[in-house]
């Protein structure tokens, strides 16, 4: 089974190419929707341990969580010692039925890929791009966005163009969802062919 890591910065159209993915049958792990998930069940109780207050009706209230835990480095390490080890579990079960159902291809939806080093753990990597203009039209057009907040998001995140140095393939999202999906069927048709690494 070949797995292929996604990756994007904030805005570049990551979740849409990885629907493209899905739309082609390639079973698609996303590691936000893991954490969601986690938020609303299984970390909830720990995380109330941990941060007292920040969960509401057996959830995490993320503007609260966040509020602790975003600019301390010391709660942020607390948090993932928490959520990392549940999300791993995740993706290995999810590894573990793709392979029982013999999937060729998987996707592993994974935001910070390149900065967690999980970029080794796959075969290739995909990075989702689009100019820096794109970018910020498309994020500051979401509720509540700042050009401040928007600043401060993309100083904790990789630059794009270091990201793009990692990629084996760049889906450029910036010339519509056709142009996008074409993208996302040449890599599905050139990993057919091409060999898996020694993880």
């Amino acid at each position: 089974m070949f797995i292929l890591g996604l990756t994007g910065s904030l805005g570049m159209g990551k979740s849409t190419t990885a629907g493209f993915f899905a739309e082609a049958g390639v079973p698609v792990h996303d590691a936000d929707a893991v954490v969601h998930r986690l938020y609303e069940g299984e970390a909830v109780a720990a995380i109330e341990a941990a941060f007292p207050g920040t969960t509401t009706a057996g959830k995490v209230d993320r503007i609260k969580l966040a509020a602790r835990a975003v600019d301390d480095p010391r709660a942020l390490r607390r948090l993932e010692a928490i959520v990392h080890p549940l999300v791993r579990e995740a993706k290995t079960r999810f590894l573990a039925e793709a392979e029982k159902r013999g999937a060729p291809v998987v996707v592993l939806d994974i935001p910070l890929l390149l900065e967690t080093g999980g970029h080794q753990k796959v075969d290739a990597v995909v990075v989702v791009s689009a100019p820096a203009e794109t970018q910020r039209q498309r994020v500051l057009a979401r509720p509540g966005m700042t050009a401040d907040k928007l600043d401060a998001l993309l100083a904790r995140q990789m630059a794009d163009s270091e990201k793009r140095r990692h990629a084996d393939f760049v889906v450029d999202t910036s010339r519509g969802f056709d142009a996008a999906r074409a993208q996302v069927q040449e890599i599905l048709r050139a990993v057919a062919t091409m060999p898996k690494r020694q993880r």
